[in-house]
């Protein structure tokens, strides 16, 4: 889990992110640069979720410092090989403690991966290079080693709550191995922040 008081390579500028040059003349520029992620639509909205199911990972939360440590352990409705919820209209039926993603708790929320979407448009930060929207390729994001794709030890059905304990991991708040440091301011510089505990990913509530 990262530590907010130490500086890590996650400190430092990124050359992997997509750039933000204006758009060539005649074209517009992308939906995440010129939007809040309040004034995006249904569609855009849910575009920007990248499907690497790191938020879909069961989480443990301090209840003293509020401190939260990710598990390579999944949501019990998570295809650990599509990185896909198996039932995604009925997820919050199922699944109590299901977080919906909204402008409002993407803002508070202290548990979202540093490469989630949602976290870095919020926080007025551009894209990186793996997004889907960016490379117009959806394996890009496996490619880039961010899914949960082969890192899964299992369903939180198959774990007790004191096992979970055993499989604290720190990978799911880490950038994948090339890009460095955090993401390039976005034009519209839009403020944000993230804060706490387990979501389905990639949804507005309506």
């Amino acid at each position: 889990m990262s530590s907010p008081e130490k500086s890590s390579p996650e400190d430092a500028p990124r050359d992997d992110i997509a750039p933000d040059a204006p758009a060539p003349d005649g074209a517009s520029v992308p939906f995440w640069r010129a939007k809040p992620l309040s004034a995006m639509s249904a569609t855009e909205w849910e575009s920007l979720c990248d499907g690497c199911g790191r938020c879909c990972l069961v989480k443990l939360e301090d209840e003293d410092t509020g401190q939260v440590a990710y598990t390579d352990v999944a949501c019990r409705l998570l295809d650990a090989a599509t990185c896909r919820c198996s039932d995604y209209e009925r997820r919050s039926e199922i699944v109590s403690d299901c977080v919906r993603l909204t402008p409002e708790s993407v803002a508070e929320l202290n548990w979202l991966p540093p490469t989630c979407a949602y976290r870095l448009v919020g926080e007025g930060k551009d894209l990186p290079f793996w997004h889907p929207l960016v490379s117009g390729d959806a394996g890009s994001v496996a490619a880039a080693g961010i899914t949960v794709s082969g890192k899964v030890a299992g369903s939180e059905n198959e774990f007790g709550l004191f096992e979970l304990v055993d499989h604290i991991v720190a990978w799911p708040v880490r950038w994948p191995r090339g890009a460095k440091g955090a993401a390039k301011p976005s034009p519209k510089g839009t403020p944000g922040a993230s804060r706490r505990r387990r979501p389905k990913a990639g949804e507005q509530k309506a």
